[in-house]
């Protein structure tokens, strides 16, 4: 006869820390990027940052990764967007991780380095695609017709 096993106690599992979200925005596009401990990943809609396409639009998505410079190497982030075009896209995804980079060093070293860089970086741009007007196929006024 085998005697009955006792239970194994479990151990105390360590709580995961919840990523912290930050924002970005820029036309109809939204970012949000979520920030944990890491070795410096960043992944945008879970594509890596390295091989994005367009090339333009990476590049000015790696400015403020350039800007921060060390503090990139201790935290991943993921960026999910949408909305809007290719370039409005990378403007709130740029946004998105500066602000989580100037959050995350609690510092205002970086706050001024990205604001020398480029202003809209913390800020977002306030412009807007303006609407239609009727009498024709686009945004511009049309030509004042006269009858007499």
């Amino acid at each position: 006869m085998s005697q009955p096993q006792k239970p194994v106690p479990k151990q105390p599992q360590k709580p995961v820390p919840k990523p912290r979200l930050y924002s970005g925005a820029r036309k109809t596009s939204r970012a949000t990027a979520a920030v944990t401990l890491g070795s410096g990943r960043i992944r945008i809609n879970g594509t890596p940052l390295e091989i994005w396409e367009p090339e333009l639009a990476r590049l000015h998505m790696m400015a403020p990764v350039v800007v921060a410079g060390d503090v990139r190497e201790k935290y991943d982030i993921a960026v999910s967007v949408s909305g809007g075009g290719f370039m409005s896209q990378a403007d709130a995804t740029a946004m998105a991780i500066a602000r989580a980079y100037t959050d995350l060093s609690k510092g205002s070293e970086i706050r001024d380095k990205m604001q020398a860089y480029n202003k809209y970086l913390l800020s977002g741009d306030p412009r807007q695609s303006e609407p239609k007007k009727f009498g024709g196929p686009s945004a511009r006024r049309k030509r004042q017709k006269s009858y007499r």
